[in-house]
């Protein structure tokens, strides 16, 4: 089982930008509701620009149980996060988890 289901903490740490072309406004499958256009060809993840991250599609605790309420409609950013990488371990510490202790 992945620790991504009760973790969200790459969700509550990282600025998420991505192509106007992922957005559902533009024919993509990220909801209009949780985004917003940045520039005519990028766009952000509500929550994801404030001085204390947390993207608006993550429900749940940080680190207790934590899932992404568009997870098969994410953007290409969180398709890409590696679980276990280091940008993870870094997300992790942020929150006061230990990084896991395996390598993905």
């Amino acid at each position: 089982m992945s620790a991504c289901t009760t973790c969200g903490a790459c969700c509550a740490n990282f600025r998420v930008d991505f192509s106007v072309y992922e957005h559902e406004e533009h024919g993509g499958r990220v909801p209009a509701g949780l985004a917003v256009e940045v520039t005519d060809s990028t766009c952000r993840m509500r929550g994801t620009d404030h001085a204390r991250p947390r993207c608006a599609a993550l429900y749940g605790r940080v680190g207790e149980k934590a899932i992404c309420g568009i997870y098969e409609w994410r953007p290409s950013p969180c398709r890409e996060f590696e679980e276990g990488s280091d940008a993870c371990a870094q997300a992790r510490r942020r929150h006061g988890l230990d990084p896991l202790p395996y390598d993905i």
